[in-house]
């Protein structure tokens, strides 16, 4: 399931690392392929990949295992936890994207959110609405799955648990909550 993944992706990625190419430079558990660009001031915590022709921004920041396919942008001051970012998405400025998949081509305008955690309520297991089955993770964090080729408008917020289908539009500031705990 996804939130397996991303709740054991820096074992994963940490696995990943041993396969790679001398096409990336590695040093304490994080891989840069020779053609990314890693702007001033990012921190990158082990473990992380990050792909060919990517770009991070300056004072990004990789926490908790991270993996970024080709082409990916992202933007200045953003953060990404336990998180896989698909080929040719563009994560614009000041975005958080927590124990999350982001699928191909998708942007998320300036200060969007993939929340991965409920800190307003008293149980923080995470349930997914999919094909109009509630199905419970059986996790604390957790945050999207977005399809490929979606948009995320600026400050939107995508809460816990959001599955977004392929060519997705999320408008500014809206909130998308699927399931909500009664």
């Amino acid at each position: 399931m996804p939130w397996e993944i991303t709740n054991n992706l820096k074992e994963i990625i940490h696995k990943q690392l041993l396969q790679l190419g001398d096409d990336y430079e590695i040093n304490d558990g994080v891989a840069v392929h020779k053609t990314a660009i890693v702007e001033n001031g990012a921190v990158l915590k082990s473990p992380a990949i990050i792909g060919s022709n990517c770009v991070v921004g300056a004072n990004a920041y990789f926490r908790e295992g991270v993996y970024l396919d080709h082409s990916v942008k992202i933007g200045p001051g953003c953060e990404i936890k336990s998180s896989i970012i698909c080929s040719g998405t563009a994560i614009a400025h000041f975005n958080y994207i927590g124990n999350s998949i982001i699928g191909r081509n998708v942007n998320f305008e300036a200060g969007s959110i993939a929340a991965n955690h409920y800190n307003e309520r008293t149980s923080k297991r995470i349930s997914v609405l999919y094909e109009s089955e509630v199905i419970d993770t059986g996790v604390e964090k957790f945050g999207s799955l977005v399809g490929d080729n979606s948009k995320i408008g600026a400050n939107a917020v995508l809460s816990p648990g959001t599955i977004l289908d392929k060519n997705t539009i999320v408008k500014r500031l809206e909130l998308v909550e699927q399931y909500k705990m009664e």
